[in-house]
């Protein structure tokens, strides 16, 4: 279990505020608006109305006593990077802000951000791949170049073994797990047996699974 500081509750905010609880986390949410404040009660430990670019009111919250702080803020880039600029400056351990825009990314990371997080440029790419391709069911970026798939098993690689097939060196990728009615199963070994009632976990280079896949 964290703490975790959690300012802005948008429509982003409030869902991370849900995930959070859901996770078992306690979280403290700051918004200037009482109605955003009240929607998500059910899901945080504790919440305040207040202006996160008042230092004074910041220091009060002890920033540093929280395990991460994340900047949710998504109406005004500025009072974002404020927010952030402080929450350094108080001794914040770990910072996490929301961007929009490149350039905003830089100022974040400039003054104060050691992460940041794009929830619309992240969305926008999983639909962008999960909906124009036809064999996957699934998607997850780890940088610009890699990310797993969850697919299809292709029809040629239907009744043949893991180990038969060579798929990392044949292919330069890994199967990570296999997975049959929403089950996962993560032991695969050289013996297993694709089949066609199968969905694989595939990690590798987006390209290389993208030709192979043809995704």
């Amino acid at each position: 279990m964290k703490s975790v500081l959690l300012i802005g509750l948008g429509r982003f905010g409030q869902h991370v505020a849900a995930k959070l609880n859901e996770l078992n986390h306690q979280v403290m949410a700051i918004d200037k608006d009482e109605a955003r404040i009240n929607a998500v009660l059910p899901f945080v430990t504790n919440a305040q109305i207040g202006d996160s670019t008042n230092e004074s009111f910041l220091r009060d919250l002890g920033v540093k006593n929280y395990d991460v702080c994340i900047v949710a803020i998504g109406d005004s880039f500025l009072n974002s990077l404020e927010t952030t600029s402080l929450l350094k400056e108080l001794g914040a351990k770990l910072v996490v802000a929301r961007a929009t825009r490149d350039v905003h990314a830089k100022f974040l990371l400039r003054n104060g951000a050691d992460e940041i997080v794009y929830p619309e440029r992240q969305l926008a790419h999983w639909l962008a791949v999960r909906y124009t391709a036809d064999h996957i069911s699934d998607y997850v970026a780890l940088d610009e170049d890699h990310a797993i798939f969850e697919v299809e098993v292709p029809k040629n690689w239907i009744g043949k073994t893991v180990g038969e097939l060579d798929i990392r060196k044949k292919y330069n990728m890994n199967i990570l797990g296999t997975k049959k009615n929403e089950k996962m199963d993560l032991a695969v070994r050289p013996a297993t047996v694709l089949s066609a009632d199968l969905k694989l976990l595939v990690l590798g280079n987006f390209k290389d699974i993208q030709k192979c896949f043809r995704i």
